[in-house]
């Protein structure tokens, strides 16, 4: 404790807050490129639930066959009919659906629910051409690897920080109740403009703009209250929480760029409860799985995002500061 009070207090020269700061640059690069490498640069499946139609006594090679490509992480549950597996995926109960009753075992996969899963599946045709696949949910023709809603997510995280530190850094001087009206005012504008320009504008996604822009407009709006937050707690050192909180850790559990079920069990546990993921699992379903929305990522990200907003008003008022600097 004394020894944390005495870097705080101790009289920092221009070259040893350039020190500094490049120490804590490279530091932080370095845990950015750790988490990337770890969590998506081999991802491996560890336990995708999966819907089994038929006998699996009776169709035991198609069964091991399957679960030779998917490394026996296919967590397999009976159902009655076709048509009831294939509406668990339509549900996102379940990523993929092993239909053994035809005379020709099917495997439905749906890429928009998880395009790195579907992947994996779809390599059964290389090593059992007798396997038949079909993908029930495809991406958009435009957007084959499924990433553009991860960089959606991407930029209105980037969008939501960034503008925080340079407002306070070009226009300083904010009260608190314009702050909180332009952290507000921002997050719609912005997430208006994201929405229009990742659907009608660049029309590679098939974007609801009126749903896109309220979960967009919740994102930006959580990550500029957080970071507005640490501009009241820590100053100028803002940016490292929250670029360790949205970018190392959110960004690459957000299932966005690889699939949870893909993901080390740490990453996959968080990924739906952070703001990220919740993000991106909210875009997916709005895009690709209207009428088959899940409340839970929704619930979350409002939670996140109006949880912030009033921390960064009270924590404001209770240290009379404004983050604008006011």
């Amino acid at each position: 404790m004394a020894r944390s009070r005495r870097v705080r207090d101790h009289p920092w020269s221009p070259p040893e807050r350039a020190v500094l700061i490049g120490v804590l640059a490279i530091a932080m690069g370095s845990l950015f490129l750790t988490t990337y490498t770890l969590a998506l640069g081999d991802p491996v499946p560890r336990d995708i639930s999966a819907a089994l139609v038929g006998d699996p006594a009776r169709h035991a090679r198609t069964i091991e066959a399957v679960q030779q490509v998917a490394d026996d992480s296919l967590a397999f549950r009976r159902y009655g009919s076709t048509a009831a597996a294939r509406e668990a995926i339509h549900l996102q109960r379940v990523y993929t659906a092993l239909d053994v009753r035809s005379a020709r075992p099917t495997l439905f996969v749906a890429s928009a629910a998880g395009a790195s899963v579907a992947r994996v599946l779809e390599r059964i045709s290389a090593t059992d051409s007798h396997i038949r696949v079909v993908d029930v949910h495809p991406l958009s023709p435009s957007d084959p690897n499924g990433v553009d809603i991860f960089y959606l997510m991407l930029v209105a995280t980037i969008v939501g920080f960034i503008t925080v530190f340079q407002v306070r850094a070009n226009a300083g001087g904010l009260p608190l109740r314009h702050w909180t009206a332009f952290v507000a005012g921002f997050a719609l504008v912005a997430a208006l403009v994201l929405a229009l320009v990742s659907g009608p504008v660049l029309g590679r996604l098939p974007v609801p703009v009126a749903t896109t822009w309220g979960l967009l407009a919740l994102h930006v709006l959580a990550v500029a209250s957080f970071a507005s937050i640490m501009t009241v707690w820590i100053g100028r050192w803002a940016i490292v929480p929250t670029w360790l909180f949205f970018v190392v850790l959110g960004n690459s559990s957000s299932g966005g760029a690889v699939s949870p079920p893909l993901l080390p069990p740490p990453f996959a546990f968080v990924s739906q409860w952070l703001p990220s993921g919740a993000t991106v699992t909210s875009l997916r379903n709005a895009i690709y799985f209207p009428g088959y929305e899940h409340a839970r990522p929704i619930v979350v990200l409002m939670a996140w995002a109006a949880g912030l907003f009033v921390v960064m008003v009270v924590v404001s008022q209770r240290r009379r500061v404004s983050p604008g600097g006011g």
